[in-house]
């Protein structure tokens, strides 16, 4: 299933599934104004870098569907779109992108949306078969153990995902042992999601508190530790949920390969590293309580990051839709022809890669 889609012609709405309802209650959303995608993006109905880009693209359409081709109401909801939320590069990307064609009309606003939600489609293949490759190769033979933080499936990324793609994929091509996803602290991403996206895949795991993946990693208990990214900077540095970078120091210690798996929509080259990158807070709320429930006395104040930086020095590879960069072996991430995927993906990979699953007795 998709996380999010465009659904009916030129009067349509955007069906999306309400993050914040899972794993409790499957719910979709019906989004035809502005104001509520601006809303579900901020709520994190809508999260994970890729999907949330391809949400601010479809509020585009909305936007321009209700305001027309120009005017200050356009220019404020589009606006609004992009800073809705500040980290991830894709949102800001993907709304210019979308916005670009208003000039050519609602239908080439439509068909642009469209295009950066398939592009988006074809990387998350393209990254499970590049990076699955590189796991098995990295891992040798034998069964693979993996460990993950938040969420990289589908839900962060349309279908099938980043980093839950590759694990995916090796569970496709019958190599996966086990996952140990963090329940990712405060909002419990892993727990709620990730744990919900791996049982519907049939893929064993078990959760881990966030505090002990390091610990795990220097025990032996994990041969590979994949996470997402919501900014890739030009360095190599990345940004993602915030534990992360805890993962990495663990990883090192351990001697266990760190792999970021990402979209080339994620990777920024203007942004020159990981100092650069705007971390935002999303205030006491959700530290000093879990799903509405206060786990501090009234009145306590705290700090929260969603977001760390990961330095490249920390990182074994970065495995995007087109490309595996190694950072282990002094590889730069250098710019691609037509930089940032302002164009569509070359087309290496398609929905036809994706292999049947193997089915355990």
């Amino acid at each position: 299933m998709r996380a999010l889609d465009w659904e009916g012609g030129s009067d349509g709405a955007v069906a999306m599934v309400d993050q914040t309802a899972l794993p409790g209650t499957l719910r979709v959303l019906s989004i035809n104004a502005v104001d509520d995608m601006v809303a579900a993006i901020q709520r994190l109905s809508v999260r994970g870098a890729p999907a949330v880009g391809v949400a601010g693209a479809f509020g585009v359409v909305l936007a321009t569907r209700a305001f027309g081709p120009s005017g200050p109401r356009l220019d404020d909801a589009i606006a609004r779109l992009r800073r809705a939320r500040p980290t991830a590069v894709n949102l800001a990307r993907m709304v210019d992108r979308a916005a670009a064609r208003i000039p050519e009309g609602f239908d080439a606003v439509l068909a642009e949306a469209l295009a950066i939600r398939d592009e988006e489609l074809a990387a998350s293949v393209a990254m499970g078969v590049l990076g699955a490759d590189l796991v098995l190769e990295l891992v040798g033979p034998g069964p693979v153990r993996a460990m993950t933080i938040c969420n990289t499936g589908g839900l962060a990324s349309v279908e099938r995902g980043t980093a839950l793609a590759v694990i995916q994929t090796v569970h496709e091509r019958g190599r996966l042992a086990e996952v140990l996803a963090l329940e990712t602290r405060p909002l419990l991403q892993g727990s709620r999601l990730t744990a919900w996206e791996l049982a519907r895949m049939g893929a064993p795991h078990r959760l881990l508190v966030d505090s002990a993946g390091p610990f795990m990693l220097a025990r032996g208990q994990a041969d590979v530790v994949l996470t997402g990214a919501d900014r890739v900077a030009a360095n190599g540095d990345t940004a993602n949920k915030v534990g992360t970078f805890s993962l990495a120091l663990g990883a090192r210690h351990a001697g266990v390969p760190f792999i970021v798996v990402a979209p080339e929509s994620t990777v920024d080259m203007t942004t020159p590293s990981g100092d650069s990158i705007e971390i935002e807070d999303r205030g006491a709320g959700e530290v000093v309580s879990v799903v509405g429930v206060a786990t501090a006395p009234k009145g306590t104040n705290a700090v929260n990051p969603a977001f760390d930086i990961t330095p490249a020095g920390l990182i074994t590879a970065l495995v995007t839709d087109q490309r595996v960069v190694r950072p282990d072996r002094h590889e730069s991430l250098l710019p691609l022809p037509g930089a940032a995927r302002d164009q569509p993906p070359a087309g290496r990979f398609t929905t036809n890669d994706i292999p049947a699953p193997t089915r355990r007795s």
